[in-house]
């Protein structure tokens, strides 16, 4: 079926600058676009819009919805105490129609007036390993490196489909320099994704491109915060009941939203600091907290709330037992590691659980536990090696991936109530782990979870412990561990 995705009208199209932005997913049109939406509302900056794609298939019937909208959608908010509010969202003047080469996204991206060009593929989507090298086995890069950069290939992956972006960039625009802004929760992810698409480029022995990256384009670390749930047919519903609007693109949105981005962009950028985004020499100590404190707390919450039969995010954080559990991580073992910090810290704990707190949010268990073999190496195993290395018994810490090790048990037993989702989880190597002899230490000694410390004997002991932990608190009917 083809898609009626189209590039529509621009807004302001004469003299106007683009910002394209690939991943039609929600986090984007509940974070990114809100910013830009409110630079252009408010009059100081209408220079700039927004250009939305994606890589893959699957967001094709909700861009040929957004499309049939002229780029406008509602945005729902809700605080932790309930109250709600409702926002259309015009900053998106172009919808990139997707087909299987991405010729239409190349071809926007690579016209002179784009400046810059941001992404959300999620952590898996950067396919590195725990010594964030690209992993090359993984079908979908395996592809990309073969895949040809003339418009006549297939490329599947952030690093394939960016490298063919600039190839005809570099082609048409010789000196059209650009900013590529990562917006993941991949710890230093500006330099990540970098070094990735350097990687890809080497493996692929494009040594001019390389260069032309290294001269032309910088890639700013970024931190970004919103809890996106993924729409629900209610979130609709509420729609048209509080505005009368019958919007199928609908999506909703905690209240909290913050955006910290290093000020290093290479052809220019909107007045982002106007709408409220913090522009920063350094993002490392916005980052460190929100990955260590909200992200990994978050996924405690998730693989805790699932263990206890539970569904939803809020109702793992208003029991005591899992508030506990999340709460000591960051008391005993965040903190001490993260001090001194800008940041208050005890603050951004507390703001943070009543946040995940919020009931109206509806965030799954589903969704929050996907993916942690990326983020027990990216959200959790650097507070334990840190700890570890000041002398520190991170017995606290150790408690998420117990809980997660469990919480494999239960996937490999076929008792989740729902699929588990990871990007490079290798299921057969997982079994296999869980078949051993010894499945907790050959869970330690996976080194792409535990990098350095896999077959460190004070990590074993540590996991060990927490898994026996995790046992009585279930044997106890989820009472505090």
């Amino acid at each position: 079926m083809t898609s009626i995705a189209t590039s529509i009208q621009d807004k302001d199209a004469e003299d106007s600058l683009t910002w394209l932005h690939i991943g039609a997913g929600s986090f984007h049109r509940a974070h990114q676009a809100v910013y830009l939406n409110t630079l252009r509302e408010s009059g100081a900056d209408r220079r700039w819009q927004l250009a939305l794609a994606n890589i893959r298939a699957d967001m094709g019937p909700l861009l040929d919805a957004l499309a049939r909208q002229h780029g406008r959608y509602t945005l729902e908010t809700v605080t932790p105490q309930g109250e709600r509010s409702y926002q259309t969202i015009d900053a998106i003047g172009r919808i990139i129609a997707w087909n299987a080469q991405l010729t239409r996204l190349i071809a926007a991206g690579a016209e002179e007036r784009t400046r810059i060009i941001s992404f959300t593929v999620t952590e898996g989507g950067y396919y590195l390993d725990h010594r964030f090298r690209l992993d090359t086995a993984n079908p979908d890069l395996a592809d990309d490196l073969r895949c040809k950069l003339d418009g006549s290939g297939q490329p599947r992956t952030i690093y394939g489909a960016i490298a063919a972006i600039l190839q005809a960039r570099s082609q048409a625009h010789p000196q059209a320099a650009l900013t590529l802004l990562n917006c993941d929760n991949l710890r230093h992810n500006g330099e990540r994704f970098r070094d990735g698409l350097l990687q890809f480029l080497a493996l692929r022995k494009e040594a001019a491109l390389a260069q032309w990256v290294e001269r032309f384009t910088t890639s700013p670390n970024a931190m970004v915060d919103r809890i996106t749930p993924r729409p629900t047919p209610a979130v609709a519903e509420r729609v048209k009941q509080a505005t009368g609007v019958d919007d199928p693109c609908a999506l909703m949105g905690e209240s909290f939203i913050q955006w910290v981005i290093e000020d290093d962009f290479k052809a220019g950028r909107p007045r982002l600091e106007q709408a409220g985004v913090e522009m920063v020499k350094s993002v490392l100590p916005y980052e460190e907290a929100k990955i260590r404190i909200l992200n990994a707390s978050h996924s405690c919450i998730a693989w805790a709330g699932t263990l206890a039969g539970l569904q939803y995010i809020h109702e793992g954080t208003l029991r005591d037992d899992i508030r506990l559990m999340a709460h000591d991580y960051v008391t005993q073992d965040v903190i001490p590691c993260l001090t001194p910090s800008p940041i208050d810290l005890a603050v951004y704990r507390d703001t943070t659980l009543a946040r995940f707190g919020n009931p109206a949010i509806q965030d799954t268990n589903q969704r929050v536990a996907a993916d942690g073999y990326s983020k027990i190496p990216g959200f959790i195993r650097p507070t334990l090696q840190e700890s570890l290395d000041a002398g520190r018994s991170p017995q606290a810490t150790a408690m998420l991936p117990a809980l997660f090790f469990v919480f494999l048990q239960r996937w490999n037993a076929g008792e989740l109530p729902y699929e588990y989702q990871d990007g490079i989880f290798d299921p057969a190597a997982a079994r296999a782990m869980l078949a051993a002899a010894d499945p907790v230490r050959a869970f330690c000694d996976d080194k792409l979870l535990w990098g350095a410390l896999a077959g460190d004997a004070r990590l074993l002991e540590l996991v060990r412990t927490g898994v026996d932990r995790v046992g009585q608190w279930l044997a106890q009917g989820n009472k505090s561990p």
